[in-house]
């Protein structure tokens, strides 16, 4: 990636320049709704869809949208020869590719997890319990998603935080200000993980134990074994994707508590039931989520004429609050009838693998931390913007969330 023109910067569409307006989209989101639900971008040539039926038909129809393409936003080195990338191809061919490691995300393989999870999760409360305040995005939302999918991948845990920078730089957004230097730090995390994970996989090849890993170097595409650089790769990618947005999910999951809705937690606490209606609630009200794919023939799909070889975005954060699909869809409720139709990890073919794990971290988090502590309230003098990182989705994620804690 020599050129800024194989990247779609998401900010120089929405316009939006400070952490503020980045954190909350959501008032952008309305407007392009309501006035330009099908937009036209001409700077980068690339179309922008709003609203959920649309950005549902993006997501459906590989024929018209194809994850074949040439221009991305998702800022992930890519190697188009790697036969077991899923990202970046359409079915059959993603079919065949997705189920080299779809058995490894069914429930059954997760329920057999389900112990392994609820120890981590138990070992990081129990770090956090002595304490009255602690910053949830250090102790909880970055340290459990990468410690389970290191396990379930069969890489050491001890690695973990090494694996976190590389997974964050690989997955760092473009600026157009500081894109050699971003293109830089990718290569160089790029090439340290391959490096790191090299050596793991070729000692799983000859001494396979029960891991995704080693389950990858004895499956087959098309008659023959995936090599050892296509297994680091996919490697790479699950390591990567099997975090990112898990840590997201977690952190704004307490955001949520403390800011969107207070007062929710001992509602929680009386119910547990709740617990997963929360966790979708937040999937669909503060995710900034974006996915793109490439025009694969000319249509009118939207009552434009759109291109075949242009690029589209479905900003799905947008979806996600369209009021013909969600009732009074700008207010944080979790009592709200059908909020798991929300679009977050997508939707057809290419629907998130991981989405059931991360939906079982969350949800395990969640109810061991309620039964452990009687309430949560919000740091004195709290300014967001303070807290905020650039995230791949067009947006800012939590880099740090400091809570009181009461036992």
């Amino acid at each position: 990636m020599n050129s800024t023109k194989q990247i779609i910067l998401l900010n120089e569409i929405s316009k939006l320049k400070s952490k503020e307006e980045q954190w909350e989209p959501f008032t952008w989101y309305k407007e392009m709704r309501e006035n330009s639900h099908v937009f036209y971008d001409a700077d980068q040539d690339v179309w922008n869809v709003f609203l959920y039926d649309h950005v549902k038909s993006v997501l459906f129809d590989h024929k018209l949208f194809s994850n074949k393409k040439e221009r991305s936003f998702i800022p992930v080195p890519r190697n188009e020869d790697n036969r077991s990338n899923v990202n970046h191809c359409d079915p059959p061919e993603h079919r065949n590719r997705r189920a080299l490691i779809a058995h490894a995300f069914t429930p059954r393989s997760l329920e057999e997890w389900r112990p392994k999870i609820q120890a981590i999760v138990d070992e990081l409360i129990t770090e956090m319990a002595s304490q009255t305040k602690v910053d949830i995005v250090e102790k909880l939302a970055i340290p459990l998603p990468v410690t389970v999918i290191a396990e379930l991948l069969g890489v050491p845990s001890k690695d973990r935080k090494l694996i976190k920078a590389w997974s964050d730089t690989l997955f760092y957004p473009y600026d157009k200000e500081t894109f050699n230097d971003i293109t830089k730090q990718k290569a160089q995390a790029s090439r340290e993980f391959f490096e790191y994970l090299y050596p793991i996989v070729q000692e799983k090849r000859k001494h396979p134990l029960n891991d995704i890993i080693s389950d990858l170097t004895k499956a087959e595409l098309d008659g023959e074994r995936l090599t050892d650089a296509e297994v680091v790769m996919s490697s790479i990618g699950l390591l990567g994707a099997g975090n990112e947005t898990t840590t997201t999910l977690l952190s704004l999951m307490f955001y949520c508590m403390l800011y969107d809705q207070p007062g929710i937690y001992q509602e929680l606490r009386a119910d547990l039931s709740l617990v997963p209606k929360l966790v979708e609630e937040v999937l669909r009200f503060r995710f900034p989520v974006c996915m793109d794919r490439q025009i694969a023939q000319d249509t009118t799909i939207f009552g434009h004429e759109m291109k075949k070889g242009q690029a589209v975005l479905a900003w799905i954060g947008a979806a996600n609050r369209d009021e013909s699909q969600f009732v009074l869809a700008e207010e944080f409720d979790i009592h709200r009838q059908g909020n798991q139709k929300h679009l977050t990890f997508g939707a057809g073919p290419h629907f998130c693998l991981g989405a059931p794990l991360a939906r079982m971290e969350a949800n395990i988090a969640l109810t061991t931390f309620v039964q452990r502590f009687a309430d949560i309230t919000p740091v004195d003098e709290f300014k967001v913007t303070e807290h905020l990182i650039a995230s791949p989705g067009g947006g800012q994620s939590l880099k740090s969330l400091p809570i009181r804690l009461q036992n």
